[in-house]
């Protein structure tokens, strides 16, 4: 009986049991409940194959579709003080941080890069919606300064990717006066003749909306992404009346002139290589490399002789 039981049975419980799959290899779409392929969703930019439906995506993975060949260099951001308010709600501010950091990889909200799109250098930057909702801190106010210094320095334009539920209370009014910091960073760039353009993603709101995400050049949203200040609850909340369909979404900012383009995060990256590159005053990107050219020997040919005219044979002799 124990060889049955220690290694017959359990030799037939290992051939028949269930295999257990991971957890991460399918993705249910929020939009339209389609459970898509992780492999899928992560070749389409984590846009639903089905409906369109664009969901989260990080900033690295973002900018590893965005840079040539994904290949880019991460600027180095000045550091602020951890907890200037000993803070604390149901936990302590660094404990949240700490859970933040850990979740995500990422050291704050913010990520700043330096590479080239279509051939073209830039300076981008974009929000972690994952990293406490991308809340605007004075980490975030030091990153955009930083990228619009190396900007300025470098003489490149800026790219900046939006996504906030508005400033960290956390930090309290350290986190306001980010607002009048990141609007100078803008005109610093203005002064210098760079072009600067905001992408907008879902969503973008509060202290984000009324400063650096609105003061482009040039902004471009992603599909239904949410943009305002105050949200359409907290609004029809104070008003008593009912919003329209599609309120301060991207389609209909767009309608309302507060938008340039929507476009899709399958197409961003070309629809940004043509409008940085109009903005600089450049010719349009190259599409592909031409075939190198055949090699060429230094000494020139001589040209060939000319043809001469075959004689006529000569009439045969008579005797």
């Amino acid at each position: 009986m124990n060889w049955i039981n220690n290694y017959v049975r359990p030799r037939i419980n290992s051939i028949f049991s269930r295999r257990e799959t991971p957890d991460n290899l399918w993705t249910k779409c929020d939009e339209c409940g389609t459970m898509l392929f992780h492999r899928e969703v992560s070749d389409n930019l984590n846009v639903c194959t089905n409906c369109g439906h664009h969901m989260n995506i990080t900033p690295r993975d973002r900018f590893k579709a965005l840079f040539d060949g994904g290949i880019f260099t991460q600027v180095t951001v000045p550091v602020p003080n951890a907890d200037p308010l000993h803070f604390r709600d149901q936990k302590k501010y660094p404990d949240r941080m700490k859970a933040a950091q850990k979740a995500t990889g990422e050291a704050e909200a913010m990520l700043v890069a330096t590479g080239e799109i279509g051939r073209t250098p830039i300076v981008a930057c974009a929000q972690d919606f994952t990293f406490m909702a991308g809340s605007m801190g004075m980490y975030v106010g030091n990153a955009i300064i930083a990228a619009a210094e190396e900007a300025v320095k470098l003489k490149r334009p800026l790219i900046l990717f939006s996504a906030a539920g508005g400033a960290r209370m956390q930090e309290g009014i350290l986190s306001l006066m980010q607002m009048p910091r990141t609007t100078v960073a803008v005109q610093m760039l203005k002064e210098a003749n760079l072009p600067y353009i905001v992408v907008l993603t879902h969503p973008t709101t509060g202290g984000v909306t009324a400063s650096y995400a609105m003061l482009g050049d040039v902004h471009i949203a992603e599909p239904n992404a949410l943009i305002c200040f105050a949200g359409p609850r907290v609004i029809e909340q104070t008003i008593r009346e009912k919003l329209p369909e599609g309120f301060q979404r991207a389609e209909y900012l767009l309608d309302h002139g507060m938008l340039d383009r929507v476009t899709p995060r399958t197409e961003m990256r070309e629809e940004l290589i043509n409008i940085t590159r109009m903005l600089l005053g450049l010719s349009p990107a190259v599409k592909g490399d031409l075939p190198a050219p055949d090699p060429v020997s230094e000494e020139p040919k001589p040209a060939p002789a000319p043809e001469k005219a075959a004689k006529p044979a000569p009439a045969p002799s008579k005797k």
